[in-house]
């Protein structure tokens, strides 16, 4: 009886300490909505948090916690526990006042007995307990950004740790490939492009070391616009990034790009990084159809310029363009068959930007390695988050995945941005696993948001008649989207606003001006560049304007191509321009 009551007493201390189960909790009716290989079940742990959720990290003893996607006053992560063992979460706390905390904070990482995890602009820190769910010490600050750069396309700081007490921190590009002009067609490129300093790169800094500026640090490598999956590789003791490629080629460009090609291109970038590396942004990008980097626009590139200096580094696999790489975790665990040890899961968040074909990604990809190599293949090991296909806007996927993590068992931990809801992945299938059982996910690289798109037949332009609709697909629909409702994040919608319907002459000095910094549109802030349009012609800005002042919900009066004119020389007597 005593023995009984003593082995009560060690269940009930590990559920309430956080710790996992030995046996797998019963898996969700259909997945929780995933499609997974033949063999692998999943739970949902959290259907949704409010805050939503970015990046993710599971503790030795099962604890997960997570970075918010919008936190608040109470603070920007949250720490979640199952005591039972079911899967799912009996716990839910918020922790982490800290400053700075903006939508784009990434990291969320369990390091030697320390919870780290950042905002826009700084890399923090706090001691965890044992058996304690929240961390209780101080908030340390350990890597601070302290750049006068103003608004930054790309602030995310992801980090990687070495096994030397190193820390990995990326510092993105603050625009889209270093023009005079950012995003301004035919607006040359700066060279040599001032940004590569103190931008555009991996820096390297000790791990333990706090109030650390980037001049503290070395610059590991150069020439990578945006990172925001990084992870280290213990296998071969490497650093590994996914890349994500600048936008814009065929707004920008279109003389020398069309449609399909600028939906396709460049290459969201798997590459190794060794110290000193450099990956070739501003000045080349890298095209995945022809495998070679290529010479960008704003640098006297034509589209077919291939580098052959060999000083970039390549490479490992060329993912489609504007797939948003936003995770990536080497698997070490043993639950898996063995054709998943040591292997890359990477997290596309899902394009923006690929109209007018079908927007992409959204998926979980796992790229195979052996003897510490790449296979030079790629699977999809996870599906069914936009729960809609084609996807035609953004804001169409139901979810979005972003954060990967394991946990002590050896399951797998998936995130998604737009409800904050958590997925935990399982192998129960049989020892003997192969293509047989990939063969399904195989057959999912048909779908509209995985595959090549056809030039012709998924062109959702093909049939328009109205000029103003063309326009607005070409310069206004990337980051509006197709249906005007803006990206939900930081792109504002368009219907019902009165910076759309209201004073016709702001919403004309918009277009031509642009905006960068923070603006708000029907009670939420958004902070964001919109690049000028001066370079549109005054009947073209009038019926873009027209057309979006008449759409989306929208019943506004138009606007003449003479309004648009009497701005415009407004403007250029204020600025002196021609």
């Amino acid at each position: 009886m005593r023995r009984i009551k003593l082995l009560g007493l060690v269940v009930l201390l590990i559920c309430t300490s956080g710790i996992s189960p030995t046996t797998l909790p019963k898996a969700d009716p259909e997945n929780g909505g995933l499609f997974l290989p033949d063999g692998f079940e999943a739970v949902v742990v959290v259907d949704s948090l409010r805050e939503r959720a970015r990046h993710i990290t599971v503790n030795t003893n099962g604890d997960i916690y997570v970075k918010l996607r919008f936190p608040d006053s109470i603070g920007g992560n949250a720490a979640i526990r199952d005591t039972n063992g079911d899967g799912k979460a009996d716990q839910v706390v918020k922790f982490g006042n800290y400053e700075d905390k903006g939508s784009y904070g990434t990291a969320m990482k369990v390091h030697n007995g320390y919870i780290y995890f950042s905002s826009e602009l700084y890399v923090f820190r706090q001691k965890l307990e044992p058996g304690k769910l929240v961390p209780t010490g101080p908030i340390e600050t350990v890597v601070i950004d302290d750049h006068a750069h103003g608004r930054h396309e790309h602030i995310a700081k992801p980090i990687a740790f070495d096994k030397k007490g190193n820390i990995y921190v990326a510092f993105g590009a603050p625009n889209n490939n270093c023009q005079e002009k950012n995003r301004v067609p035919g607006s040359p490129g700066i060279n040599p492009c001032p940004w590569l300093d103190d931008h555009g790169g991996v820096w390297k800094f000790d791990a333990n070391k706090l109030n650390q500026r980037q001049e503290d640090g070395v610059r590991y490598a150069t020439g990578l616009r945006s990172i925001v999956g990084m992870d280290w590789n213990h296998a071969d003791d490497a650093l590994y990034v996914v890349h994500h490629g600048r936008d814009d080629l065929y707004r920008l460009y279109p003389d020398l790009y069309t449609p399909w090609q600028s939906a396709m291109l460049p290459s969201e970038e798997f590459l190794k990084l060794k110290e000193g590396d450099d990956a070739g942004w501003p000045y080349y990008y890298y095209d995945q159809l022809v495998g070679k980097r290529i010479l960008a626009p704003e640098y006297g590139g034509d589209g077919k310029i291939a580098d052959s200096s060999g000083k970039y580094v390549d490479p490992l696999i060329g993912f489609p363009g504007h797939w948003a790489p936003n995770d990536l975790f080497f698997y070490t665990g043993d639950q898996f068959p063995a054709h998943y040890k040591n292997g890359a899961f990477i997290a596309f968040h899902g394009s923006t930007n690929r109209a007018p074909y079908p927007q992409a990604g959204y998926i979980i990809v796992f790229v195979p390695f052996k003897n510490n190599q790449p296979t030079g293949e790629w699977e999809v090991f996870a599906d069914g988050f936009a729960e809609v296909d084609p996807i035609v806007n953004v804001n169409n996927a139901r979810y979005r995945p972003m954060g990967i993590s394991m946990g002590p068992d050896g399951s797998m931990y998936f995130s998604d941005t737009e409800h904050g809801k958590i997925w935990r992945v399982m192998y129960t299938g049989k020892k003997k696993f192969g293509k047989k059982q990939l063969a399904s996910m195989e057959a999912r690289k048909l779908q509209a948001h995985i595959r090549t798109p056809d030039i012709k037949k998924d062109d959702l332009e093909a049939g328009l008649v109205t000029n103003s609709e063309k326009i607005y697909n070409r310069y206004c629909s990337g980051c509006h989207q197709k249906n005007g409702q803006g990206d939900g994040n930081r792109f504002p919608p368009l219907g019902n606003t009165d910076w759309v319907t209201g004073d016709k002459n702001r919403l004309i000095r918009l277009v031509l001006m642009g905006m960068d910094g923070p603006i708000e549109v029907n009670g939420k802030p958004y902070n964001s560049n919109m690049p000028q349009h001066r370079f549109l012609k005054d009947d073209d800005i009038a019926q873009v304007l027209t057309y979006i002042r008449s759409q989306f919900g929208n019943s506004a009066s138009a606007i003449s191509p003479e309004e648009v004119s009497e701005v415009r020389k407004e403007l250029n007597t204020q600025t002196g321009s021609k």
